[in-house]
């Protein structure tokens, strides 16, 4: 399986209508919403009306990936924005049991839920959710900006998370974001990436669709 999620973080926000047509006719399948709020991470970005924009006008699948201290209140915004898919950070909840509610609660409303980890996180900490998850995304730069550059030391997550899921039979993709450009792309790949997340590498290019191709 191999997925480009264009994150929008990148995107021109002065000319979202043609950004949207770009990535509509790529084969892109997923795209990418970092939300962010000044506060988990030292950035601010949107909510859920730029997300709605995108939702009105595109048919791909809608990952949101929420860095955020309160991460509840703000999933329940991207449930009723009707997200594919929610991804909240494993180090902005207090203990098992919000981790536990938070995975229940958006998978009751019939959405995708995913764990994210930063870099200096242990992916060992997510062995007691395994079997819950729909996707798991490694950070594989500090999150709160684009543009960082790729660390490599998280490729291990990526094979530990391979291992769990063919051991015990587990369905969770897993998706790596950060970093990821057509020279760091295969190292991903073989070692358990299914999906690359990518917005400065792919907003940059000239022909945005060959860009998506390249991550192929």
């Amino acid at each position: 399986m191999r997925i480009v999620a264009p994150s929008i973080l990148s995107c021109n926000f002065m000319d979202l209508k043609n950004e949207i047509i770009k990535i509509n006719d790529s084969k892109a399948e997923w795209i990418h919403f970092d939300v962010m709020d000044g506060h988990f991470v030292p950035n601010l970005t949107f909510g859920p009306d730029i997300f709605k924009y995108f939702k009105n006008n595109s048919n791909k699948f809608m990952d949101v990936h929420i860095m955020v201290s309160n991460p509840m209140f703000i999933a329940q915004l991207f449930i009723e924005a009707k997200a594919s898919q929610i991804v909240f950070h494993y180090e902005a909840c207090q203990n098992e049991n919000e981790i536990y509610e938070l995975i229940n609660y958006i998978k009751s409303k019939d959405i995708k839920v995913g764990i994210s980890i930063k870099p200096g996180t242990d992916v060992k900490v997510l062995k007691p959710y395994l079997n819950l998850l729909d996707n798991i995304l490694v950070m594989s730069v500090e999150p709160g900006f684009g543009g960082q550059k790729f660390i490599p030391n998280v490729l291990d997550k990526l094979s530990y998370l391979k291992e769990q899921r063919t051991i015990n039979n587990y369905n969770y993709i897993i998706q790596i974001d950060g970093g990821i450009n057509n020279e760091n792309k295969e190292l991903c790949y073989e070692k358990g990436a299914d999906c690359l997340v990518a917005g400065s590498y792919l907003f940059k290019q000239e022909d945005f669709a060959s860009g998506v191709e390249s991550l192929l």
